[in-house]
């Protein structure tokens, strides 16, 4: 009876070698074909996590407005940047502080501007993809922002706008978009996190599982960063059988805020 125990046991050393190097290795995933015959990005995603409070690594904190109690308080999270820390200028790093001091001024996303890229992606809303055989484009949930992403190189953008101008490309399993043209009056999150006029952003979205997405973007910015930088985190696709996107045009929100003061009295 031990000598049969020895030997099973020994077989099943043998098997379990056998297999691991199988199950380290792995196959990549390889996602199901659009009608583009590229992996089939179409559907609605979001992000689950803190990145439109901060890029970086932060704290809970308390509500910049006192009387709102709980309700505007910021959650802690952590950093999806590579490195953890955003390589900032010296005198672009102050000026993102003050941004920060004066963020319920500042911040565009109080007044309902569009969000530009990439925070768009990382708002606390989900977008939708839309993926054909001759067309790709993304719709936002926040404010109806909306991309739609050329498939042959445009050339250079014509003129700066709030979403920029977004050429895409395949590279294997992963879209390759290239957005340039950028309005500097954009900012990456909540916390002051800002570019100038020279952003330049390489967003890269890459099937890895059933319904997730790994998003990478590079961020260059000579005029602010000391070195180009870059984001990751995973989107998930929404299953929900009545998954659509809402209406959220919040510039009916800020009227009163923006224009409030030029009623007549």
């Amino acid at each position: 009876m031990m000598r049969n125990r020895v030997l099973i046991l020994g077989a099943t050393m043998v098997l379990l070698s056998a297999l691991t190097p199988a199950f380290g290795q792995g196959q990549a995933y390889r996602a199901p074909r659009g009608p583009d015959g590229h992996p089939d990005l179409n559907g609605i995603w979001q992000a689950m996590n803190t990145a439109n409070w901060d890029l970086e690594a932060h704290g809970a904190q308390e509500s910049p407005i006192v009387e709102a109690g709980t309700l505007l308080a910021q959650p802690g999270g952590l950093s999806v940047v590579d490195g953890g820390t955003i390589p900032y200028l010296p005198a672009a790093l102050a000026k993102k502080k003050e941004n920060y001091q004066h963020r319920m001024d500042l911040d565009p996303e109080v007044r309902c501007y569009l969000p530009g890229v990439p925070r768009a992606t990382y708002m606390p809303y989900p977008f939708q993809i839309f993926q054909s055989e001759k067309y790709l484009a993304i719709a936002y949930e926040y404010d109806s922002a909306f991309r739609n992403i050329y498939l042959k190189d445009p050339g250079p953008a014509p003129v700066d706008s709030w979403m920029g101008q977004s050429y895409g490309h395949w590279e294997g399993e992963t879209l390759v978009i290239d957005v340039t043209g950028l309005d500097e009056r954009t900012w990456l999150d909540r916390s002051g996190n800002y570019h100038s006029d020279q952003l330049h952003v390489v967003e890269r979205y890459t099937p890895v599982a059933p319904n997730i997405l790994n998003y990478e973007a590079t961020i260059e910015d000579a005029k602010v960063f000391s070195k180009p930088w870059k984001i990751s985190m995973p989107l998930y696709r929404h299953v929900e059988k009545n998954a659509q996107l809402l209406e959220f045009k919040c510039v009916e929100f800020v009227e009163e805020l923006m224009y409030g003061k030029y009623r007549k009295k």
